[in-house]
């Protein structure tokens, strides 16, 4: 089962990482159009050569329509494709002052505590995603700009949820299972690098 659960979570890293490059180079062309464009309006090109500038505006140049969509569509989907790699790992950001002098076994029933907890967190945050996807289907919104249906983004999203709650469901378990019988069912993990 943790063969399945870890090709599930790097699989969804995997796509996550790729959407997020994908809005790195989209953001970086879209700055970069909407500097030339600032250029070829500019006073200092105009002045040097006003046909230079009216070269510069005539390829079209300026920034991608709707990027600030696209960018706000993909980094959700991103975020909820990174949740479940981060979670076989324990790779959540802990502060641990306090619980690091407390003995080996009560860490062990905190840390299985804090499991189920955000469990339960990723299952409400799933279902109130699933919530919303059918909302903006049943009243058929869309983006100002691109004019894409807005439930393109919530159902990207909540695909990668709906993975995180299979990952969140295993690693709760596996916790629990650990607490009891003593062994390890998750991946050795040092946790988030403080």
């Amino acid at each position: 089962m943790l063969k399945i659960v870890a090709f599930l979570a790097r699989f969804m890293a995997v796509l996550g990482g790729l959407v997020l490059s994908a809005l790195v180079i989209l953001t970086c062309v879209s700055v970069l159009g909407r500097g030339l464009n600032t250029l070829g309006h500019s006073e200092l090109l105009q002045g040097l050569s006003e046909a230079a500038a009216g070269a510069l505006l005539a390829t079209g140049v300026g920034p991608i329509m709707g990027d600030f969509e696209l960018v706000e569509a993909g980094v959700a989907f991103s975020i909820f494709a990174f949740l479940p790699i981060t979670q076989l790992y324990s790779a959540h950001a802990t502060v641990d002052v306090f619980t690091a002098a407390l003995p080996r076994r009560a860490n062990k029933v905190l840390v299985t505590f804090w499991e189920v907890v955000l469990t339960a967190v990723i299952l409400l945050i799933s279902a109130r995603l699933f919530a919303g996807l059918q909302s903006k289907m049943a009243y058929g919104e869309t983006t100002f700009l691109l004019q894409f249906p807005i439930w393109w983004a919530y159902a990207a999203s909540f695909a990668a949820s709906v993975v995180a709650v299979i990952v969140a469901v295993y690693c709760a378990l596996a916790r629990i299972a650990g607490l009891v019988t003593g062994r390890s069912f998750l991946p050795h993990s040092e946790g988030a690098s403080h």
